[in-house]
C-alpha cells in the first residue's frame, strides 16, 4: 500500500491509475479505524480497480469545546488495518496541506445543514461539506463510499454532489454494529464500562419506535416524546429523537411512507448518533 501526504503526490498517483484505465473508489475517514471503516474499504474493493483511503481529522467540523485536540489519532495501527483490507493508497495530509493560510471558501448545503445535528453543532456540516468537496477535487474518484450511521451527513453529501455537478457516485453502506446493536464509532472508546452497558439502549429504542410507527396505533409525535423520555430515564441526555422523511429529513407526518428515525444523545463524554430507516406498509 502506497502512502502519500501531499496533494501533488496523490494527484500523481491518480494520474497513473487513469493512464492505466483504472477506476477509483474513495473512502474518506478521520482515522482511529474500526470494523465499520474496514467494511467501507471492502465495499470499495468491489466497486473499483483501485481503493484510496484518506485519514484527516478535519478541524473545520469541530466546534468550540469539542474533541478536536483529543480525537484519537492511531495512524500506525490504521495503516496496518488498511494494508490488510487491501487499500491501494493512503492519503495522510496535514491540516496546512488541506487548509493553507489563504483558504477563504466554505461549502454550505442550505437547509439540511441546520436541522437535527446541525441545530446543535453550528457550522459542523459546513466543515464536512467543505472538506469532502476538497477531497473529491483532490482525488477525483469515480465512487465514494460512506456509512449510513451518519445519515444526515450522507444526505448532505448527496445533495452537494448533485447541486455542484461533482462527477462521483455516492455509495452508502449499512451501519456496522457490535453484537449488542451499538453502532460502531471511534467515540465509543470514551464510554465507561457502565455506560457501555447502557449504550445499546439507543438502537433498541430506535427499533421499538420503528415498530410502533409501522403499527400506526400512536401518533408520530407521541412516539417521539415517549422514546425520548425512555432514553433520558436510562441516563442519556437526548438532543433529538425525530421521525423524518428519508428523502429530505423533514419531520414526517402520518401520510409519509419512506422514513428514517434519527437520534443524537450524550452518554457521559461521547455524543452518540444512530438511525433506522424503513418504509411503512
Amino acid at each position: 500500500m502506497q502512502k502519500v501526504t501531499t496533494i501533488s503526490e496523490i494527484r500523481k498517483a491518480v494520474k497513473q491509475y487513469r493512464q492505466q484505465g483504472q477506476t477509483i473508489a474513495f473512502v474518506p475517514t478521520m482515522g482511529n479505524l474500526h470494523a465499520g471503516h474496514i467494511k467501507l474499504v471492502a465495499e470499495a474493493r468491489k466497486k473499483a480497480d483501485k481503493v484510496i483511503v484518506s485519514i484527516f481529522v478535519n478541524p473545520a467540523q469541530f466546534g468550540v469545546g469539542e474533541d478536536f485536540e483529543s480525537y484519537p489519532r492511531t495512524h500506525l495501527e490504521d495503516s496496518e488495518k488498511l494494508k490488510k483490507a487491501g487499500a491501494d493508497l493512503l492519503f495522510l495530509p496535514t491540516v496546512f496541506e488541506i487548509y493553507p493560510d489563504t483558504t477563504e471558501t466554505t461549502v454550505s448545503v442550505a437547509g439540511l445543514s441546520t436541522i437535527h445535528c446541525g441545530a446543535y453543532r453550528a457550522g459542523h456540516f459546513d466543515g464536512v461539506a467543505t472538506v469532502v468537496s476538497k477531497l473529491f477535487n483532490i482525488v477525483q474518484p469515480d465512487r465514494a463510499i460512506f456509512g449510513e450511521k451518519d445519515f444526515q451527513q450522507l444526505i448532505i453529501i448527496k445533495q452537494m454532489v448533485k447541486d455542484l455537478n461533482i462527477p462521483v457516485d455516492i455509495i452508502a453502506v449499512a451501519t456496522a454494529r457490535e453484537n449488542d446493536g451499538l453502532a460502531m464509532s471511534s467515540r465509543n472508546g470514551y464510554l465507561t464500562s457502565q455506560q457501555r452497558e447502557i449504550a445499546p439502549k439507543l438502537y433498541l429504542t430506535l427499533c421499538q419506535a420503528r415498530d410502533r410507527v409501522i403499527q400506526g396505533k400512536e401518533s408520530i409525535q407521541s412516539i417521539e416524546k415517549k422514546c425520548q423520555a425512555e432514553l433520558q430515564t436510562s441516563g442519556f441526555e437526548v438532543d433529538y429523537f425525530s421521525v423524518c422523511r428519508a428523502s429530505d429529513l423533514v419531520l414526517a407526518n402520518e401520510d409519509d411512507h419512506h422514513l428514517v428515525i434519527l437520534v443524537a444523545a450524550k452518554l457521559g463524554k461521547p455524543r452518540l448518533i444512530d438511525n433506522v430507516f424503513f418504509s411503512k406498509k
